[in-house]
Protein backbone atom coordinates (compact mmCIF):
# COMPACT_ATOMS: atom_id res chain seq x y z
CA UNK A 1 0.00 0.00 0.00
CA UNK A 2 1.45 3.38 -0.86
CA UNK A 3 1.57 6.17 1.57
CA UNK A 4 0.08 9.19 0.79
CA UNK A 5 2.57 12.52 1.22
CA UNK A 6 1.38 15.01 3.56
CA UNK A 7 0.15 17.44 0.49
CA UNK A 8 -1.92 14.92 -0.91
CA UNK A 9 -3.54 13.62 2.67
CA UNK A 10 -4.40 17.22 3.26
CA UNK A 11 -5.54 18.05 -0.31
CA UNK A 12 -7.82 14.66 -0.17
CA UNK A 13 -9.35 15.67 3.39
CA UNK A 14 -10.91 18.93 1.20
CA UNK A 15 -12.17 16.82 -1.62
CA UNK A 16 -13.53 14.96 1.18
CA UNK A 17 -15.16 17.94 2.65
CA UNK A 18 -16.29 19.15 -0.27
CA UNK A 19 -18.14 15.93 -1.29
CA UNK A 20 -20.30 16.29 1.67
CA UNK A 21 -21.33 19.41 -0.15
CA UNK A 22 -24.44 17.30 -2.27
CA UNK A 23 -27.92 18.72 -2.85
CA UNK A 24 -29.44 17.59 0.12
CA UNK A 25 -26.03 17.52 2.63
CA UNK A 26 -26.68 16.79 6.23
CA UNK A 27 -25.24 19.17 8.36
CA UNK A 28 -24.14 16.72 10.97
CA UNK A 29 -22.21 14.80 8.89
CA UNK A 30 -20.59 17.95 7.25
CA UNK A 31 -19.54 18.90 10.96
CA UNK A 32 -18.36 15.46 12.07
CA UNK A 33 -16.07 15.42 8.74
CA UNK A 34 -14.65 18.12 9.11
CA UNK A 35 -13.28 17.85 12.87
CA UNK A 36 -12.30 14.29 11.64
CA UNK A 37 -10.33 14.93 8.92
CA UNK A 38 -8.79 17.82 11.11
CA UNK A 39 -8.06 14.82 14.10
CA UNK A 40 -6.51 12.86 10.93
CA UNK A 41 -4.39 15.69 9.46
CA UNK A 42 -3.50 17.43 12.07
CA UNK A 43 -1.11 17.26 15.43
CA UNK A 44 -4.11 17.21 17.39
CA UNK A 45 -6.02 14.14 19.11
CA UNK A 46 -9.46 15.02 19.16
CA UNK A 47 -12.02 18.15 17.96
CA UNK A 48 -14.99 19.44 18.63
CA UNK A 49 -17.14 22.13 16.94
CA UNK A 50 -20.18 24.36 17.82
CA UNK A 51 -22.70 26.28 15.77
CA UNK A 52 -25.09 29.15 17.17
CA UNK A 53 -29.00 28.39 17.07
CA UNK A 54 -31.57 31.07 15.79
CA UNK A 55 -31.11 32.72 19.19
CA UNK A 56 -27.37 33.00 18.72
CA UNK A 57 -26.40 30.82 21.48
CA UNK A 58 -23.75 28.10 20.61
CA UNK A 59 -24.96 24.66 20.65
CA UNK A 60 -22.31 21.54 20.21
CA UNK A 61 -23.00 20.04 17.03
CA UNK A 62 -20.18 17.05 16.44
CA UNK A 63 -17.42 15.55 18.76
CA UNK A 64 -14.93 13.13 17.74
CA UNK A 65 -14.34 11.61 21.42
CA UNK A 66 -16.95 11.78 24.40
CA UNK A 67 -13.58 13.36 26.26
CA UNK A 68 -13.97 16.04 23.74
CA UNK A 69 -18.02 16.39 23.99
CA UNK A 70 -17.52 16.54 27.91
CA UNK A 71 -14.96 19.33 27.79
CA UNK A 72 -17.19 21.02 25.12
CA UNK A 73 -20.32 20.96 27.34
CA UNK A 74 -18.31 21.93 30.33
CA UNK A 75 -17.42 25.05 28.51
CA UNK A 76 -20.93 25.95 27.13
CA UNK A 77 -22.35 25.10 30.32
CA UNK A 78 -19.66 27.88 31.98
CA UNK A 79 -20.39 30.06 29.07
CA UNK A 80 -16.36 30.38 28.62
CA UNK A 81 -13.81 29.14 27.28
CA UNK A 82 -11.20 29.49 24.14
CA UNK A 83 -14.94 28.13 21.63
CA UNK A 84 -16.84 30.55 22.77
CA UNK A 85 -14.09 33.29 23.07
CA UNK A 86 -13.56 32.67 19.24
CA UNK A 87 -17.15 32.43 18.55
CA UNK A 88 -17.52 36.05 20.50
CA UNK A 89 -14.37 37.74 19.03
CA UNK A 90 -14.06 35.76 15.57
CA UNK A 91 -10.60 35.42 16.12
CA UNK A 92 -8.54 32.58 16.65
CA UNK A 93 -7.51 30.97 20.11
CA UNK A 94 -4.17 29.67 20.99
CA UNK A 95 -3.59 27.81 24.68
CA UNK A 96 -0.16 25.86 24.47
CA UNK A 97 -0.67 25.01 28.50
CA UNK A 98 -3.63 25.17 29.94
CA UNK A 99 -2.62 24.26 33.34
CA UNK A 100 -0.38 27.28 32.83
CA UNK A 101 -2.88 29.53 30.94
CA UNK A 102 -3.61 31.97 33.89
CA UNK A 103 -7.81 32.08 35.58
CA UNK A 104 -9.48 32.61 32.55
CA UNK A 105 -11.77 29.71 32.04
CA UNK A 106 -11.36 27.27 35.77
CA UNK A 107 -14.21 25.65 34.65
CA UNK A 108 -13.10 24.69 31.71
CA UNK A 109 -9.26 24.23 32.17
CA UNK A 110 -10.06 21.88 35.14
CA UNK A 111 -12.06 19.53 32.28
CA UNK A 112 -9.80 19.53 29.87
CA UNK A 113 -7.28 18.77 32.69
CA UNK A 114 -9.63 16.17 33.64
CA UNK A 115 -9.88 14.37 30.84
CA UNK A 116 -6.40 14.78 29.79
CA UNK A 117 -6.17 17.50 27.21
CA UNK A 118 -3.38 20.10 27.78
CA UNK A 119 -3.13 22.65 24.29
CA UNK A 120 -6.80 23.48 22.54
CA UNK A 121 -6.35 25.64 19.02
CA UNK A 122 -10.24 27.46 18.11
CA UNK A 123 -10.70 28.27 14.79
CA UNK A 124 -13.85 30.46 13.99
CA UNK A 125 -16.36 29.83 11.38
CA UNK A 126 -16.93 32.73 9.50
CA UNK A 127 -17.41 34.27 6.24
CA UNK A 128 -17.20 37.69 5.44
CA UNK A 129 -18.10 38.94 8.91
CA UNK A 130 -20.77 36.44 9.60
CA UNK A 131 -19.44 34.08 12.32
CA UNK A 132 -21.56 30.80 12.16
CA UNK A 133 -19.64 28.77 15.04
CA UNK A 134 -16.16 27.81 16.66
CA UNK A 135 -13.98 25.00 16.08
CA UNK A 136 -11.88 23.29 18.89
CA UNK A 137 -8.84 21.51 18.58
CA UNK A 138 -7.65 19.59 21.52
CA UNK A 139 -4.07 18.01 22.28
CA UNK A 140 -2.81 15.93 24.87
CA UNK A 141 0.23 17.10 24.73
CA UNK A 142 1.73 20.97 25.77
CA UNK A 143 2.56 22.91 22.81
CA UNK A 144 0.96 25.07 20.04
CA UNK A 145 -0.58 23.96 16.81
CA UNK A 146 2.38 25.49 14.56
CA UNK A 147 1.39 27.80 12.02
CA UNK A 148 0.73 25.14 8.81
CA UNK A 149 -1.31 23.01 10.93
CA UNK A 150 -3.09 26.41 11.94
CA UNK A 151 -3.88 27.19 8.37
CA UNK A 152 -5.07 23.84 7.69
CA UNK A 153 -7.72 24.10 10.03
CA UNK A 154 -8.74 27.31 9.25
CA UNK A 155 -9.16 26.47 5.47
CA UNK A 156 -11.36 23.42 5.97
CA UNK A 157 -13.53 25.68 8.58
CA UNK A 158 -13.62 27.92 5.37
CA UNK A 159 -14.82 25.42 3.19
CA UNK A 160 -17.41 24.02 5.53
CA UNK A 161 -18.65 27.31 6.36
CA UNK A 162 -19.21 28.85 3.10
CA UNK A 163 -21.19 25.40 2.22
CA UNK A 164 -23.61 26.25 5.11
CA UNK A 165 -24.33 29.91 3.82
CA UNK A 166 -23.72 28.76 -0.51
CA UNK A 167 -26.40 30.44 -2.20
CA UNK A 168 -27.88 27.45 -3.46
CA UNK A 169 -29.66 26.75 -0.49
CA UNK A 170 -29.27 29.39 1.29
CA UNK A 171 -31.13 32.70 0.40
CA UNK A 172 -32.18 34.05 3.49
CA UNK A 173 -31.45 34.64 6.92
CA UNK A 174 -34.68 32.69 8.26
CA UNK A 175 -33.23 29.54 5.89
CA UNK A 176 -29.74 29.69 8.01
CA UNK A 177 -32.16 29.94 11.12
CA UNK A 178 -33.84 26.72 9.63
CA UNK A 179 -30.79 24.70 8.90
CA UNK A 180 -29.03 25.20 12.06
CA UNK A 181 -32.26 24.61 14.13
CA UNK A 182 -32.95 21.45 12.19
CA UNK A 183 -29.27 20.30 12.42
CA UNK A 184 -29.89 21.03 16.62
CA UNK A 185 -33.03 18.64 16.45
CA UNK A 186 -30.78 16.19 14.88
CA UNK A 187 -27.86 16.05 17.74
CA UNK A 188 -30.82 15.38 20.02
CA UNK A 189 -32.06 12.47 17.80
CA UNK A 190 -28.35 10.77 17.08
CA UNK A 191 -27.46 11.17 21.11
CA UNK A 192 -30.72 9.23 21.77
CA UNK A 193 -29.72 6.69 18.91
CA UNK A 194 -26.63 6.71 20.35
CA UNK A 195 -27.62 5.51 23.59
CA UNK A 196 -30.12 2.75 22.35
CA UNK A 197 -26.81 1.28 20.34
CA UNK A 198 -24.91 1.52 22.86
CA UNK A 199 -27.14 -0.24 25.84
CA UNK A 200 -28.30 -2.62 23.05
CA UNK A 201 -24.97 -3.80 22.32
CA UNK A 202 -22.90 -3.36 25.69
CA UNK A 203 -20.52 -0.82 23.83
CA UNK A 204 -19.06 2.72 24.01
CA UNK A 205 -20.71 5.51 22.78
CA UNK A 206 -17.62 6.10 20.56
CA UNK A 207 -18.42 3.02 19.03
CA UNK A 208 -22.13 3.48 19.08
CA UNK A 209 -22.00 6.65 16.50
CA UNK A 210 -19.38 4.69 14.24
CA UNK A 211 -21.88 1.95 13.63
CA UNK A 212 -24.78 5.10 13.04
CA UNK A 213 -22.45 6.68 10.77
CA UNK A 214 -21.18 3.94 8.99
CA UNK A 215 -24.85 2.64 8.45
CA UNK A 216 -26.17 5.87 7.21
CA UNK A 217 -23.68 6.03 4.63
CA UNK A 218 -24.11 2.12 3.61
CA UNK A 219 -27.50 2.58 2.96
CA UNK A 220 -27.45 6.29 1.66
CA UNK A 221 -29.46 7.64 4.39
CA UNK A 222 -28.89 10.60 6.67
CA UNK A 223 -27.76 10.48 10.33
CA UNK A 224 -30.66 12.28 11.38
CA UNK A 225 -32.72 9.80 9.39
CA UNK A 226 -30.88 6.44 10.74
CA UNK A 227 -31.45 8.10 14.40
CA UNK A 228 -34.68 8.60 14.29
CA UNK A 229 -35.37 4.82 13.34
CA UNK A 230 -32.59 3.37 15.85
CA UNK A 231 -34.58 5.89 18.76
CA UNK A 232 -38.02 4.61 17.70
CA UNK A 233 -37.23 1.11 17.70
CA UNK A 234 -38.09 0.81 13.65
CA UNK A 235 -34.64 -0.14 12.97
CA UNK A 236 -31.83 -2.43 14.12
CA UNK A 237 -28.55 -0.98 13.25
CA UNK A 238 -26.83 -3.87 15.22
CA UNK A 239 -28.54 -6.58 13.54
CA UNK A 240 -28.02 -5.35 10.01
CA UNK A 241 -24.50 -5.06 11.00
CA UNK A 242 -23.42 -8.61 12.17
CA UNK A 243 -24.93 -9.33 9.25
CA UNK A 244 -22.98 -7.72 7.01
CA UNK A 245 -19.88 -8.80 8.63
CA UNK A 246 -21.12 -12.51 8.12
CA UNK A 247 -22.08 -11.97 4.44
CA UNK A 248 -18.43 -10.71 4.19
CA UNK A 249 -16.82 -14.31 5.23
Amino acid sequence: MVELSREERINAAFVTVADTLTADYDVIDLMHTLVDACVDLLDVDAGGLMLADDEGELQLLASTSEKADFVEVMQLNAGEGPCVQCFRTGVAVDVADIEHSGNRWPAFQAAMVEQGFRSVHASPMRLRGQILGAMNLFGTEVGALNAADASVAHALADVATIGILQERSIRETSIVTQQLQRALESRILIEQAKGVVSAMGNIGVDDAFAILRNYARANNLTLRAVSEAVANRSLDVLNHNAEAHSDRK
